[in-house]
């Protein structure tokens, strides 16, 4: 690196009073309206600024353009791009069979979506992850805390000191790294992702879940007559996520539920509920089924970088695991 390029990256603004234009009174409209540290000043729209605090579109443009710039968030040729994926993260679920399906475990810097009927283990993952982002890197983790949205009531505290006891941890240690949230309904689900995009700054988030993600819309946008509504309001709710994994590179999991297609005669008779909106933002889609005794099958469904696939892995009392281990 030369000289004038380490003293570009020593000036890299570090919070919005840094970014060119910010000055006091701007920078506690951008507080009070929600956009307090670069990385959500970046991934929002000038228009959105604009309109929430009150100043010019021009000024806006500028300031959004200057935390893009800090967070280097422009055009890259592939080779920068495979550079960059060859870094990302990932979370062990905890069965060396399920990693390996996953290409080595859960990614950070994207979504990954587990679906199927009940019982077939997606919370209990997400319960494991939440564990297993708390270990070093040199065991499958990433010595980070966990967010867990909780949409259906269905997080166990008893769940996560079983499975802290069995990677030998303290349990209360683990708990006290666990962000734990109800979401009432499906706006609050959404006004709770807009809360972390401050959050993760200040605190060593790694991991996210929401458990479960279609719900609340499926609840409240019940027919044929709400299902633009709601598809839009999930489209968004998506897109949140989407930008929160990839700005703060943190792990999204979310868990989704399935629905009867009556009119499928031969093959799997379920599919996934969100329809289109919900299969094209994941980064990886895997399926869940239950097999016998503790067993479940895990398949993918869609992951552009991963080949198609399945294996099988255990449900223990201390959690995940691979299922010769039984």
């Amino acid at each position: 690196m030369s000289e004038a390029n380490a003293s570009q990256a020593v000036k890299k603004p570090k919070d919005i009073t840094e970014l060119p234009g910010v000055g006091p009174t701007t920078a506690e409209k951008l507080v009070e309206s929600g956009y307090a540290t670069i990385e959500a000043i970046a991934v929002a729209t000038p228009q959105e600024i604009a309109q929430a605090t009150g100043i010019p579109l021009q000024t806006a443009q500028k300031i959004v353009d200057s935390a893009r710039q800090a967070l280097e968030i422009h055009f890259k040729t592939a080779l920068e791009l495979k550079k960059e994926r060859m870094s990302v993260r990932k979370i062990t679920t905890g069965s060396k069979a399920l990693d390996d399906l996953l290409g080595g475990g859960i990614e950070t810097k994207q979504i990954t979506e587990f679906f199927g009927e009940f019982g077939t283990g997606k919370t209990q993952i997400c319960h494991q992850l939440s564990v297993n982002v708390q270990l070093p890197e040199d065991k499958g983790g990433l010595n980070g805390k966990a967010v867990y949205i909780d949409t259906e009531g269905t997080f166990r505290w008893e769940r996560i000191e079983q499975m802290a006891r069995g990677l030998g941890l303290d349990p209360d240690k683990v708990m006290d790294n666990i962000y734990w949230i109800r979401a009432i309904n499906s706006h609050h689900q959404m006004a709770i992702v807009d809360q972390l995009f401050d959050m993760l700054d200040k605190d060593n988030i790694r991991l996210v879940v929401v458990d479960s993600l279609t719900s609340h819309f499926r609840a409240e946008f019940p027919g044929r007559e709400n299902l633009a509504a709601r598809q839009q309001l999930l489209n968004r709710h998506l897109h949140q996520l989407m930008r929160l994994a990839e700005v703060y590179d943190v792990a999204v999991v979310v868990t989704n539920q399935v629905m009867a297609r009556p009119d499928v005669f031969y093959g799997d008779p379920t599919a996934a509920v969100g329809g289109n909106v919900v299969a094209h933002a994941p980064g990886i889609r895997v399926q869940l089924k239950k097999s016998r005794n503790n067993k479940r099958i895990a398949r993918i469904v869609d992951a552009p970088h991963l080949p198609e696939g399945e294996t099988v892995f255990a449900i223990t009392e201390y959690g995940v695991r691979d299922a010769e281990e039984e």
